[in-house]
């Protein structure tokens, strides 16, 4: 059972980090490859944190931008409600569909290219999960970003098909990706209604056989997340954070280790 508090996050640096005149705090933890971890709904909660830990611990140099949220925050429902209200209406996010790409995904290219120069290597990884999920993706038009990880994306919330993509950005993606050889790994659970088989088609449209979308049934997911996950979201939806099952063999295990298995073999 996880423990119902605040994670301190004492075992990163925080820095500010500074693209095209915008400022955010950004967590620095480990040493190897650079990987950019992207937080869910409603932060960087404890959960997030364990598995940029994960990372880590995987040999890689983990980097977790602050995007919305009371950083290290457990998740509790109403809170969470209010951080997802006012990233609804942010001028940062896409959040509905007809909107577009998100203009917060131009600053976190910027953040992979940092990681890039600071840690060296072929290229450097991106995770994005739930509100951030697609993002991982839309940083691949970053060159830096070799290595995208895709899990249970929610935007746009009211369009279950929709990729949160502008047209050029998307047809740019395709061609790099097509280009560079890249491959998009992906992950939701089968009966997930925020992230729903109708996106992974979508993905899988655009991208062809480069998007590997792998689901899980929704008996893996844990029965007992934080209060946000289970009142709010309502659906098993979180892989490999909130929903994750810390048990050897399980599917959600599984799903861990084969992301660090295609970091490592990326990066």
């Amino acid at each position: 059972m996880r423990e119902h508090t605040d994670d301190a996050i004492a075992d990163f640096s925080h820095r500010p980090v500074e693209v095209d005149g915008v400022t955010k705090t950004v967590h620095v933890a480990g040493s190897g490859p650079g990987v950019v971890l992207m937080p869910e709904m409603p932060g960087i909660s404890p959960d997030v944190l364990r598995f940029a830990r994960w990372v880590r611990d995987a040999g890689f140099t983990v980097y977790v931008p602050s995007l919305f949220g009371v950083d290290g925050a457990y998740p509790a429902a109403e809170a969470g409600e209010k951080v997802v209200r006012r990233a609804c209406v942010s001028a940062e996010f896409r959040a509905f569909a007809g909107g577009g790409t998100s203009p917060v995904t131009r600053w976190l290219r910027g953040l992979a290219r940092i990681a890039h120069a600071e840690c060296g290597g072929p290229g450097v990884g991106a995770i994005g999960l739930c509100f951030t999920g697609n993002f991982a993706l839309t940083m691949a038009l970053e060159p830096a970003v070799i290595a995208p990880v895709v899990n249970h994306p929610s935007l746009p919330l009211d369009d279950p098909g929709g990729l949160e993509l502008g047209d050029e950005d998307a047809a740019a993606l395709r061609d790099r990706i097509s280009r560079d050889g890249l491959k998009v790994l992906a992950y939701r659970f089968e009966g997930d209604r925020w992230c729903t088989g109708q996106r992974f088609a979508a993905y899988q449209a655009l991208l062809g056989d480069a998007f590997d979308g792998r689901v899980l049934p929704d008996t893996a997911a844990n029965t007992g997340p934080p209060p946000f996950f289970r009142d709010v979201v309502g659906t098993p939806h979180s892989v490999v954070t909130a929903h994750f099952v810390d048990a050897e063999g399980h599917p959600t295990v599984r799903a861990r280790d084969e992301i660090l298995a295609f970091l490592t073999e990326r990066l």
